[in-house]
This record gives structure tokens, C-alpha cells and sequence, in this order.
């Protein structure tokens, strides 16, 4: 059997709220990692409370790559994160450095790994007329066509997804095919690291649940509509940017247009937060050579560095 020289790279994946930071800082005083983020709101500067950011103490004692690297009036794709992880890992490696990447955007790893298909760029012209359409019949309208231009993409995105039916719509008039068929395209060469794959799977989401719902509610008492009003204070933001639509900020942005109460907003962020967990949950587990740790039970650091053990050869 080949011997495989790849370095060697380790993806620490889990839920929202289920402990992946301070794992990921824990099992780094043990063995010599350089933490690279991914998670598609940590990019994002001035995104702090509401994304559960870890504060500039941890950060200062465990330095993470690809956090505040965007201002949040730019979009940040899975291919941007592709190519600025690529490079983040070259550097750890070549300093030494076991590349250890933390977080929860299923996209990110799976854009990393597997590679992307070659979509076209956007359209300017062509998202100014989509968009001018959807004043007329609602987004709900447009989802409709996608519905009859390309099904399979329809069933992935909700009638409310303004952003990922524009792109789809767009893709379909640019290329003449369907998004879905396009997005079977991938890396057409093996991923040049050897992964560990860690996935924090809940067995019982009730004390998960718990956490998400003391979170946000902590995330309200330590200020999160003051940093939503301070961007929008701003005047280049609007609701429909990637960095505005990240849970939480979606709900607050919204409580402060007048859409609802501050009751409302507790419990829509708390739901919006619970069904974000339970489709990272969903995307784990399909994550078949992953090895799976339950965050509720006891040892979950030593259950990780027992793995990691056995990935480094060590005894």
C-alpha cells in the first residue's frame, strides 16, 4: 500500500454553540496547531457580539487566521475562503504548524476539500433586471420560475432567499443551463492534505438548544442591537448583504426597522439560531469519514486528543 506523504490538517466541525472554540483553543496547548476560522460571519468586521466572536483575549493567546478579514459591505464567497485557506495552511505548514480549521460553514469545508464548479461571474445588468422584476412580482414570484426552470434548486431554496435565487436565475439566463446540474463540478484533483476530520454531534439537543437560547440572550444584554444600530448608522448596508442576513443580525436588523418587539426578536433569533444548528447537524452527518464526538459527554478533550494521537502516529 502507498505510503501517503501529504501533510497533514485537521477539521474541527460542529453545530453553532457546541463548544468548537474552546476545544480548538484547549487541544492547541497540546499539540502545535495554527487556527484558521471558518465561519462565514467571523470574517466580517464589526460583526461581533452576534456572531459569538471569541473576544480579543482569546484571540490574542490563540491567534485565528480568516477572522475580521472583510468589511461587511463586501461579500465573501466559499471561493474567496477556498483560496485564503489554501494559503493560510501553506504558511502554518511551512512555519511548523499543524493547520487545525474551526467552525461550522459546511460550505467552506466542502469548497476547501472538494473544490467548486466554474460558475460564471455576476451580472451586473442582468441582477439589476432580476432585481427590478422582483419589485413587480415578489421574490415568491421569481422562485416560481426557478421552480420551473430548475427544480432541484428550487427545493433547496426557500421562496424568501432573495440572494441564492438571483444567483440561480442568473446562472440559468447566462449559461442556458441549471444551477443544479452546474454545481456537480468539483476538484478535479485530489485534496493535497491529509485530513482528520473531528464533527461535534450531539446526542440529546436539549442542552444544546439551552446554550443557543442563554447565548442569544446573553448576545441582547451585552449589546447586540447597539452594534446592528451602529451598522446601520453606517448608510452602505442593506439587508440583503451576505454579513446583514447572518443569524441574528437578519432578526435585529428587522426589530429595528419596526417589524416586531424586542419579545419577538428573542424568540425569532432563538428559533433562527436552532434551525442553523440543526442544518450544520444535518450536513455532519453527512460527513461519513468523519469521526463523530458528543459534546455532551464527559472527556470531549480527551476523546479529541486521543484521536489526535492516533492521526500524528503517537503514542
Amino acid at each position: 500500500m502507498p505510503v501517503d506523504h501529504r501533510p497533514l490538517a485537521v477539521f474541527l466541525m460542529g453545530p453553532t454553540a457546541s463548544g468548537k472554540t474552546a476545544l480548538a483553543c484547549a487541544l492547541s496547548e497540546r499539540f502545535p496547531f495554527g487556527l484558521i476560522s471558518v465561519d462565514s460571519a467571523l470574517v466580517y468586521r464589526g460583526l461581533d457580539i452576534g456572531s459569538a466572536k471569541p473576544d480579543a483575549a482569546t484571540l490574542a493567546r490563540y491567534p485565528h487566521e480568516l477572522i475580521d478579514i472583510r468589511d461587511p459591505a463586501e461579500p465573501y464567497s466559499a471561493a474567496d475562503f477556498s483560496a485564503d485557506a489554501q494559503a493560510a495552511m501553506q504558511r502554518m505548514h511551512a512555519a511548523g504548524k499543524l493547520p487545525l480549521l474551526v467552525g461550522g460553514t459546511g460550505l467552506y469545508f466542502r469548497a476547501l476539500q472538494r473544490g467548486l464548479s466554474s460558475l460564471p461571474e455576476a451580472d451586473p445588468e442582468l441582477r439589476a433586471q432580476l432585481a427590478e422584476e422582483a419589485a413587480a412580482i415578489g421574490w415568491h414570484g421569481l422562485h416560481g420560475r426557478l421552480v420551473e426552470l430548475d427544480p432541484p434548486a428550487a427545493e433547496r431554496i426557500k421562496p424568501n432567499d432573495a440572494q441564492r435565487i438571483q444567483r440561480a436565475l442568473e446562472v440559468i439566463m447566462l449559461t442556458g443551463r441549471p444551477l443544479s446540474a452546474q454545481q456537480q463540478g468539483g476538484r478535479g484533483q485530489p485534496f493535497p492534505w491529509r485530513v482528520l476530520k473531528l464533527a461535534l454531534l450531539p446526542g440529546d439537543r436539549a442542552p444544546l438548544h439551552a446554550r443557543i437560547a442563554h447565548r442569544f440572550e446573553l448576545m441582547l444584554r451585552e449589546g447586540l442591537l447597539d452594534e446592528v444600530q451602529a451598522l446601520r448608522q453606517r448608510g452602505d448596508l442593506r439587508p440583503d448583504l451576505p454579513a446583514i442576513r447572518a443569524v441574528g443580525y437578519r432578526q435585529a436588523w428587522e426589530h429595528l426597522d419596526g417589524a416586531y418587539d424586542a419579545a419577538v426578536l428573542r424568540d425569532r433569533g432563538i428559533f433562527a439560531t436552532r434551525q442553523l444548528a440543526k442544518r450544520q447537524i444535518t450536513w455532519l452527518r453527512s460527513e461519513l469519514d468523519a469521526r463523530v464526538l458528543d459534546p455532551e459527554q464527559p472527556g470531549l478533550l480527551e476523546r479529541a486528543a486521543a484521536a489526535m494521537c492516533l492521526f500524528l502516529g503517537e503514542n
